[in-house]
């Protein structure tokens, strides 16, 4: 069923996806794929998890925005202001909304269904492995942070700070995401891609 609603799913999340250069139309299609991926393995509803994915994103405040926190629970309403409007079938739209408010790692907010653990398992991989630290240096970028404090890099006498340094980032967030995984395939493939991350610094303080 979910089938026939997907391309305009795409053709509208592509208009909304203006956030910053680590969340594009390229993220929600990863979002999307991994996603499926999951809902296969654990034998979760499509109907549910597949709308959540594609439009998990489709609001968002600023990454200093006072309000960010609530971005999810934005972008939840305007899934279903845009279900509404294709005709989706409204006996999945409480499920989506959560799965969508439940997604964010700022917002806080416990997964309490399959598929919203789906989603959010789904989107926080995509912070991990090769694609993860792409993201983490994009963002850290576009912000203006340095990638690393030159007098001390691995926070041995600081509090990190990952708005002044990028690395910082992987010791406040993206290290510890694997342990906040719900599926069994999550876990698996999280654990892979942080083992990544971890040779990758281990690379970098080599080199520095």
């Amino acid at each position: 069923m979910v089938n026939k609603f997907e391309n305009k799913m795409f053709q509208f999340i592509k208009t909304q996806m203006q956030q910053d250069l680590a969340h594009d139309i390229n993220h929600v299609c990863r979002v999307v794929k991994t996603a499926k991926t999951l809902a296969l393995n654990e034998d979760a509803q499509s109907e549910i998890v597949i709308p959540a994915a594609y439009l998990h994103d489709c609001f968002s405040f600023g990454k200093h925005h006072k309000d960010r926190a609530k971005s999810a629970y934005y972008a939840a309403n305007k899934a279903i202001e845009f279900l509404t409007s294709i005709e989706y079938p409204q006996q999945y739209f409480e499920a989506i909304h959560h799965a969508i408010e439940a997604h964010s790692y700022s917002a806080n907010v416990q997964p309490m269904s399959l598929e919203a653990k789906i989603v959010q398992d789904a989107d926080r991989l995509d912070a991990l492995g090769a694609i993860g630290i792409a993201r983490c240096l994009q963002v850290s970028t576009h912000l203006g942070a340095s990638l690393y404090c030159s007098d001390d890099p691995w926070c041995q006498s600081r509090v990190p700070d990952d708005r002044r340094f990028a690395i910082d980032h992987f010791k406040t967030k993206l290290l510890t995401l694997a342990d906040s995984m719900h599926t069994h395939s999550a876990k698996r493939e999280a654990h892979k891609r942080t083992l990544f991350m971890q040779q990758y610094l281990a690379q970098l303080e080599a080199e520095l």
